[in-house]
C-alpha cells in the first residue's frame, strides 16, 4: 500500500497492519527461542530465552519509568505508560474486578493465536513474561502477572498487579531471574 503524506487509512486497515507486525514478532520470538533450544538444549535454551525477555522487559519498564519521572509522576500502575499501539494487538480489552483485584482481560491476543497456530504455545509463553519484567523494572514492588494466559490454554489473558516479595525483588536484580515463578497472582 503506497500512501502520500496527506493520505489517511481506516482504523480497520491500521488494525490489520498492526496485526501483521504482531504475527511477525510472534514468529521472530519462536525462531530465536527454537534456535536457543536447539543450540543449548531445552533447559538452557529456555532459560536463555527467558533472560532475553527479561532484558527486553527491563528496557520497556525503564523507558516507562523515565517518562513518568520526566513528568514528575510516581511509579504507580496508573502512571505506567508504554508506546504500544491502541489497537491490533488483541481483539478486545476489558477492565474488571475479579478475585485478584483490578484485572485487565485481553481477548484474542494476536501473538497467542499465532503461537497456537504454529503449535508453539510453550515457547511462545516465554514472551509473556515480559509483563512481570517490565512492571518490576518500572516499580520493583509490583509485578503485572497472568492469572490466565492464552498460551497456557486459557481462552483469554487476565493480568493483574500484585505486590512482590523481598526475595522476588532480590532475584529480579540477579542475572537469571525465573520469571515463571514470579508470574502468578
Amino acid at each position: 500500500m503506497d500512501l502520500d503524506d496527506n493520505d489517511f487509512v481506516s482504523v480497520e486497515t491500521a488494525r490489520e497492519q498492526v496485526e501483521r507486525v504482531c504475527r511477525r514478532i510472534a514468529m521472530l520470538h519462536i525462531a530465536y527461542a527454537r534456535t536457543l533450544v536447539e543450540e543449548f538444549g531445552e533447559a538452557k535454551g529456555k532459560r536463555t530465552a527467558m533472560k532475553a525477555i527479561k532484558a527486553y522487559g527491563k528496557m520497556i519498564g525503564e523507558s516507562a519509568l523515565q517518562k513518568a519521572n520526566e513528568k514528575g509522576l510516581a511509579n504507580t500502575p496508573e502512571n505506567y505508560a508504554e508506546d504500544l499501539p491502541t489497537f491490533g494487538l488483541y481483539e478486545e480489552l476489558e477492565r474488571l474486578e475479579t478475585g485478584h483485584g483490578s484485572t485487565i482481560r485481553l481477548k484474542g491476543c494476536v501473538m497467542g493465536k499465532t503461537w497456537k497456530d504454529m503449535g508453539e504455545e510453550k515457547l511462545g509463553r516465554i514472551y509473556c513474561y515480559v509483563d512481570p519484567a517490565k512492571s518490576m523494572a518500572f516499580n520493583p514492588d509490583l509485578a503485572l502477572v497472568h492469572s490466565t494466559c492464552m498460551p497456557d490454554g486459557d481462552p483469554h489473558c487476565d493480568l493483574c498487579y500484585r505486590k512482590t516479595t523481598d526475595e522476588e525483588k532480590k532475584q529480579f536484580l540477579e542475572e537469571n531471574t525465573d520469571l515463571e515463578k514470579v508470574d502468578h497472582p
